[in-house]
């Protein structure tokens, strides 16, 4: 790599400009979702878990492949279902014949690529489902006595589909709480949906071109991880985390401490993403919902008066209102 290369990896104002050729490419392939987008796109720059809940047939796997090429990454789908085993997902070891004999051989699973779609995952049991947390946090795979290390950048992006329950293990908390964000995908619009279909069924379709590789990825998030965040931003963010453990009617567990984490990582991707060095109150409050929405456990008065995530976010955003 040449001095200028390096050079460009370390100023922030080139990063946040190809960050942001990324994400205006990423909307060639897909029609609508820009919240969707930007979120995915937040996650990326700080390497964060995403869970994305959507009706089926509302581009979730096409958005993960078109970040995949606009990222230069390797991209692997696995589909959940109750039969799928743990080794399904992170390989196994096999008995290889040689000349000295019989050994046993790593046999890569599908986790092993820097972006992971792991459609529908309460189809799959628990036990399967575990088989991802130590990818997820660790970026590791343990199979026997051996760890493997996944290559860098790592992302898992998973989907369920809110409206089907039969057939489904749904995701225990401890697992939710690995997920950086949990998005909702929306039904698109009358002429959002116009677009979907001249673009899929049509010519329109542009082709997807690279934007950013995995290097220039990384550089980019060792410099979101120095925004500065200043004492009062920082303490409107805090409040908010722990409005959710104060009495409240519609809440019955509230958020753990990698709530504020992702929260405070959130805030510096939304600002990068806006070209700003500097964390404003206002990212904090958009990051609040897909950060705490599958985080806050709602109580039973507030499901039985159709109370949701969304609305007790809401509440609590009113009542911490930032001291400016």
């Amino acid at each position: 790599m040449s001095e200028s290369d390096r050079s460009r990896l370390q100023d922030p104002s080139y990063l946040a400009q190809r960050a942001a050729d990324c994400e205006r490419e990423i909307r060639k392939g897909i029609v609508g979702q820009e919240e969707v987008i930007r979120q995915v796109m937040q996650a990326m720059l700080t390497g964060g878990n995403v869970l994305l809940e959507g009706m089926p047939g509302l581009g979730k796997t096409r958005l993960v492949s078109t970040i995949s090429k606009v990222f230069d990454l390797s991209f692997k789908r696995i589909q959940f279902t109750p039969d799928l085993m743990p080794s399904d997902v992170t390989g196994t070891n096999i008995i290889v014949k040689n000349e000295q004999g019989n050994s046993f051989s790593f046999e890569r699973g599908p986790i092993f690529a820097h972006l992971i779609l792991a459609d529908e995952i309460n189809r799959a049991t628990p036990k399967t489902q575990s088989a991802l947390l130590e990818a997820m946090q660790e970026h590791t795979v343990t199979v026997g006595n051996e760890s493997h290390t996944l290559a860098e950048p790592f992302l898992v992006l998973a989907t369920q589909n809110p409206i089907e329950n039969e057939g489904t293990y749904p995701l225990p908390e401890a697992q939710l709480d690995r997920f950086m964000f949990k998005i909702l995908v929306r039904f698109p619009s009358k002429e959002e949906l116009k677009g979907i279909v001249a673009l899929t069924e049509g010519s329109q379709a542009q082709p997807v071109e690279k934007q950013m590789d995995g290097e220039e990825l990384l550089a980019a998030r060792a410099v979101v991880n120095q925004i500065p965040v200043a004492d009062a931003v920082m303490d409107y963010l805090l409040e908010i985390v722990m409005e959710t453990h104060a009495p409240n009617p519609h809440i019955r567990e509230g958020a753990s401490p990698r709530a504020a984490q992702a929260l405070i990582r959130a805030a510096r991707a939304q600002a990068f993403l806006e070209g700003r060095l500097n964390v404003s109150f206002q990212d904090v409050e958009e990051a609040a919902y897909p950060v705490l929405r599958h985080r806050i456990l709602p109580s039973f008065d507030a499901i039985s008066q159709g109370v949701s995530e969304d609305d007790i976010i809401r509440e609590i955003l009113a009542v911490r209102k930032p001291q400016v």
